[in-house]
C-alpha cells in the first residue's frame, strides 16, 4: 500500500460515504506531487480499478490465511472470510460505483458556477483520475471502456481547464488534437451543450429550447413531463431551470482561451441556431425520431417572444419542485446529475449563502470515491443497499453461514435501517409514487425506493430469517407485507415491473429522446431483471407469509411470468439492462422461472436459456462477456473470462437444473483457478450499464456472485472439483 494511500479515510454513517484526507490542511506543492504520483494508473492494463486503496485499509493488519483453496468449499469458505473482512461495523459493504466519465466535468462545472473551489487534494486527484482514463487517441469516452466520444473529450478537456491544468501539457494537445480534428466543441450532443453554456464556451442560442412551460401542462397529457421516467424528468426539471434564466459565468482571460482552443471557428463568428442539430457521428447511439425536430422548430419559436405569465409560473413550480425533491432526499437528489445541476438552481434562487446551496455543497462529497486511479463520482451516491443485499443472499446460501452470523447480523442491521416506512413531502403534487415498505439503491436518506432494490431487500431478510430462525426479527411479518404490497403497486399492465414507478408513458414516446446518447430514457417501461426480482421477492414472500393478499399475489407472479417469457429472445436469452448483459439477464430469468417450477425437467424456455449459455461458455470452462454486448443487444465475447459472467452463467444453469453438469463443474473449476490467495478476485471487465449505452462500474461484484455461485454448487452438488493449480 502506497503510504499516501493511508492519509485518506473512508468515514460511513448509517451508509452515507465520504472520503475524508488526514494529510495536510492545505498541502503544498510537493505534497500535492507525491499525491498525483501515487496514482498511477495503466488502463491498457484494465480500465477497471480494483477498489484497492478501501481494500488494503480495509484489510491492513488482519491475517485472512492466504492459501489456494483445494475444493469449491475451501474457496468459497476463504471468499466469505475475505468478504466479511471487508464490511463496515454499520453492516453495508462500500465499494467503487464509478465508471461513467461525464459526472465528474457536471461537478467541476457546478463548482466553477457557483465559485465554490472543490478542496486542492481533490482537484489533484480529480485530474489524475481524468488523465488516467484518457484514450491513447487523446480522447475520453462515455465511461471508462469506450472509445473516445466529442461528448466525453471537450467536457473533460474543459474540465481539466478549470482544474488548472494549461493546453500546452502534453496529455492537454492529445485532447486539443482530437477535438479539433473531430469536428470542434460545437459537435457535442445536448448534454454538453447545455454544460459549456453554463461555462460561457457555448451560447445558449446553441440550445433547443427546454420549455419549462410543459410543467404547467395538464397532467392527463401523455407527454407531460412528470409521465417521464424520473430520471429524465428530475434532470430536465434543473436544466430548464438553468435554461430559462439563462445562467452562465462571466467572460474571462481563461473563457476567452478555451473557446479558442475547442472551437474550429472565432466564436464571434460561430452561427449557434445552426449548430442547435450538429451532432458528432461518434457520440450517437440513438438518433431521434424526425417528429422531434418538429417539436424543436415550434418550441424554438415560441422561444423567441415567451409568455411572461406563462414562463412565470412554470419558473415557480419548477423551483418549489427542486426545493421538495431537495428536501425529500437530504440534498442527495435522485442520482449526480440532476444533484449538481440542482446545486446550481439553489445558488441561483437562494444564494450561495443560504442553507439550501450550503447543504448541496457538503452532498458533492457523498458521490465521491477514491481508488488506485484517483478521484471519481459514483453514479449514485453508492450501491450500499444494493450490494449488501446481494451479499447477504450469498453469505445466506452457504452451509458455512453459521460461522458468518455476526456478519450477517451487522448487514440484517443495515438493511432494516435502509427500509422506508413512511412516505415523505407532498407526492401527489410531486409524482412521487408511494415510497413505505420499498428500499432505495443506497442509503435511507435517498429515499427513492426501486423495484428490484426493494424485491432483494425483502428477498435478503427473508433469506436471514430462514438461515437463522434464532436471529431476532428486526424486520417483522408487517415490515415484510408493506414491501410486498409496494411490489404488488408498482407492475405494470404488462405484467412486468418497470424501476421507481409503474409506466406512465405510452412507449411511443421514447420518440421524444433528445440526448443521441442513451435509450429508454423517457419511459419507464419493464425490464427482465426487475420483474425477475419481483418475481422471486413475492413468491418467497407467499411462501412465508400464505395468509397475506394470496390471490393478488399469486395473479401477479403469474401475470409476471408470461412478462419474462414474451421477453424471451428466439436464441433463448434475455438481453440485460442493467448488467453486462446476456449472462446477467438469463440468469435472473432462471431463477425467477425456478421458482414457479419451470427448470429444464418440464420447460421449453429453461432448456433453450441453457442451452444458449452453454453455447457460450469459453473453452477456459468460464463466460466472458464485452460491454458491447449492450449497446449492439447480440453476445459479444470477450477476450478474457470473467468471474462475474461465469459466475451468473452457473448461477443459472444451476437454478434451472441444467443437465449438462460438466458445464457447471468447468464454470466452478474455473472460478477456484481464478481465486487469489487472499480469498478475492481479480477485477475484470465492467459490469453494470444503464440506458443501454453507460457502462458502471460494481467492484463488489466480483466477490458476491462468486460466492453465490459456489455456495449454490457446495451444497446441492454431488461432484468433487478440484483446483487445477494444485
Amino acid at each position: 500500500m502506497d503510504d499516501f494511500w493511508k492519509d485518506w479515510a473512508l468515514s460511513t454513517d448509517r451508509g452515507r460515504q465520504r472520503w475524508q484526507f488526514k494529510g495536510t490542511e492545505v498541502p503544498g506543492d510537493e505534497e500535492l506531487e507525491r499525491a498525483f504520483a501515487a496514482f498511477r494508473f495503466d488502463k491498457r492494463k484494465n480500465p477497471n480499478a480494483s477498489d484497492l486503496i478501501l481494500r488494503a485499509l480495509r484489510l491492513d493488519g488482519k491475517d485472512l490465511g492466504e492459501r489456494d483453496a483445494d475444493t469449491a468449499s475451501a474457496a468459497l469458505r476463504q471468499g466469505m472470510e475475505y468478504y466479511a473482512a471487508l464490511q463496515l461495523d454499520d453492516g453495508h459493504w462500500p465499494g467503487d460505483y464509478g465508471g461513467p466519465l461525464f459526472l465528474l466535468p457536471g461537478l467541476v462545472t457546478a463548482s466553477v458556477v457557483t465559485e465554490t473551489p472543490l478542496p486542492v487534494i481533490h482537484r489533484k486527484l480529480i485530474a489524475r483520475y481524468l488523465f488516467n482514463h484518457q484514450n491513447e487517441d487523446g480522447g475520453w469516452g462515455l465511461h471508462i471502456e469506450g472509445r473516445s466520444t466529442a461528448f466525453g473529450t471537450v467536457l473533460n478537456y474543459v474540465a481539466l481547464r478549470f482544474l488548472g491544468h494549461g493546453p500546452d501539457h502534453k496529455a492537454m494537445r492529445r485532447a486539443q488534437n482530437w477535438i479539433r480534428e473531430h469536428g470542434g466543441a460545437t459537435s457535442v450532443p445536448p448534454w454538453g451543450k447545455f454544460y459549456l453554456s453554463l461555462l460561457n464556451l457555448y451560447s445558449w442560442e446553441g440550445n433547443h429550447s427546454l420549455l419549462p412551460e410543459l410543467w404547467t401542462l395538464p397532467r392527463w397529457l401523455p407527454f407531460h413531463p412528470g409521465r417521464h421516467w424520473c430520471h429524465a424528468r428530475l434532470v430536465y426539471l434543473p436544466m430548464s431551470y438553468c435554461y430559462a434564466h439563462r445562467i452562465q459565468i462571466p467572460e474571462s482571460e481563461l473563457v476567452a482561451a478555451i473557446r479558442e482552443e475547442i472551437h474550429l471557428l472565432p466564436y464571434a463568428e460561430t452561427d449557434w441556431r445552426k449548430s442547435r442539430d450538429e451532432v458528432n457521428g461518434l457520440d450517437v447511439h440513438h438518433k431521434p425520431h424526425p417528429f422531434l425536430a418538429a417539436l424543436h422548430f415550434l418550441s424554438d419559436a415560441y422561444e423567441r417572444n415567451p409568455v411572461k405569465a406563462w414562463r412565470g409560473k412554470a419558473l415557480a413550480f419548477i423551483r418549489e419542485y427542486l426545493d421538495a425533491e431537495d428536501e425529500q432526499t437530504g440534498y442527495v437528489n435522485l442520482g449526480p446529475v440532476n444533484q449538481v445541476i440542482n446545486s446550481i438552481a439553489a445558488w441561483h434562487a437562494h444564494g450561495k449563502d443560504s442553507a439550501s446551496f450550503r447543504k448541496h455543497h457538503d452532498r458533492w462529497f457523498d458521490y465521491l470515491w477514491l481508488a488506485e486511479d484517483g478521484m471519481k463520482m459514483n453514479g449514485y451516491n453508492g450501491s450500499q443497499l444494493w450490494d449488501t443485499a446481494f451479499a447477504t443472499q450469498a453469505f445466506c446460501a452457504s452451509r458455512h453461514a453459521p460461522d458468518f452470523s455476526a456478519t450477517v447480523r451487522r448487514a440484517y442491521g443495515y438493511i432494516a435501517e435502509t427500509q422506508i416506512q413512511e412516505d415523505g413531502g407532498d407526492g401527489e403534487r410531486f409524482f412521487r409514487h408511494p415510497s413505505t415498505g420499498g428500499w432505495p439503491f443506497s442509503t435511507l436518506e435517498h429515499s427513492f425506493p426501486i423495484t428490484d432494490c426493494t424485491a432483494e431487500g425483502l428477498l435478503a431478510s427473508l433469506a436471514i430469517h430462514e438461515a437463522f430462525p434464532e436471529m431476532e426479527p428486526s424486520i417483522g411479518p408487517e415490515r415484510m407485507a408493506l414491501a410486498a404490497d409496494l411490489i404488488l403497486s408498482l407492475q405494470n399492465r404488462d405484467g412486468g415491473w418497470a424501476t421507481y414507478e409503474p409506466t406512465r408513458a405510452p412507449k411511443w414516446l421514447e420518440i421524444l429522446n433528445p440526448t443521441f446518447i442513451f435509450s429508454d430514457i423517457i419511459v419507464d417501461h419493464s425490464y427482465t431483471e426487475c420483474s425477475a426480482s419481483c418475481i422471486r421477492a413475492l413468491h418467497r414472500f407467499h411462501r412465508c407469509y400464505p395468509g397475506h393478499q394470496p390471490r393478488q399475489i399469486e395473479r401477479a407472479i403469474d401475470e409476471g411470468v408470461r412478462f419474462l417469457l414474451s421477453q424471451q429472445r428466439e436464441d433463448g436469452s434475455w438481453i440485460g439492462s442493467w448488467g453486462v448483459c446476456f449472462t446477467y439477464a438469463t440468469w435472473f430469468a432462471l431463477e425467477a422461472l425456478s421458482t414457479q417450477g419451470k427448470t429444464c425437467r418440464n420447460s421449453p424456455e429453461a432448456k433453450a436459456a441453457c442451452d444458449f449459455l452453454v453455447s457460450k461458455q469459453k473453452d477456459d470452462g468460464g463466460w466472458g462477456e464485452s460491454y458491447e454486448s449492450c449497446v449492439e443487444r447480440r453476445y459479444i465475447q470477450h477476450e478474457r473470462s470473467n468471474a462475474v459472467n461465469t459466475a451468473w452463467a452457473a448461477l443459472g444453469l444451476m437454478a434451472a437444473q441444467s443437465p449438462d453438469q460438466e458445464a457447471i463443474d468447468r464454470a466452478i473449476r474455473l472460478l477456484i483457478e481464478r481465486q487469489q490467495k487472499n480469498g478475492d478476485w481479480e477485477q475484470g471487465s465492467i459490469s453494470g450499464v444503464f440506458n443501454a449505452n453507460c457502462m458502471i462500474t460494481y467492484a463488489s461484484y466480483r466477490s458476491v456472485f462468486p460466492i453465490w455461485a459456489l455456495a449454490n454448487y457446495d451444497g446441492n452438488s454431488k461432484s468433487e472439483i478440484r483446483n487445477p493449480k494444485l
